[in-house]
């Protein structure tokens, strides 16, 4: 029937893993599944998925393929593919994807673009000479 998502994975899927009752400063360059329980500041660049867990705490620039939020994030997320933002999740600050999920009770503040996938957009119609083209900008203030 229903598939029940949660944040469990096994530890041997896991490359890195910042525990509980850790505290990091730095950058983290990786190519495999990162998973933050403890807390995190600098900046991630992984080609693999990142999971912020319920008790983590990540103030990053973050850019990876796949995202899941259920702790606290303030910053930055560029995903390649998708961006999960479960019940227990908060966002602060910007997040930049393709796909996004935010469940019932998470919180996000910030600013959120959505990045056309180009298979499911199709061609793009030619703009015909008598067609005027116009552009529209918002922006938070």
């Amino acid at each position: 029937m229903f598939k029940k998502d949660n944040l469990e994975v096994p530890s041997d899927k896991i490359n890195t893993i910042i525990g509980k009752d850790t505290v990091f400063t730095g950058s983290i360059n990786g190519k495999g599944l990162i998973r933050i329980d403890g807390e995190v500041e600098g900046d991630i660049a992984d080609t693999g998925d990142v999971i912020i867990g319920e008790n983590g705490k990540a103030k990053v620039e973050l850019k990876a393929r796949n995202v899941k939020i259920a702790g606290l994030l303030n910053g930055s997320v560029d995903a390649e593919g998708k961006i999960e933002l479960k019940s227990t999740g908060t966002a602060i600050g910007s997040l930049k994807t393709k796909k996004l999920m935010i469940e019932e009770g998470a919180v996000m503040s910030g600013s959120i673009e959505m990045q056309a996938n180009e298979q499911a957009a199709g061609p793009k119609p030619k703009d015909k000479p008598d067609q005027q083209k116009s552009t529209v900008e918002t922006r938070d203030k």
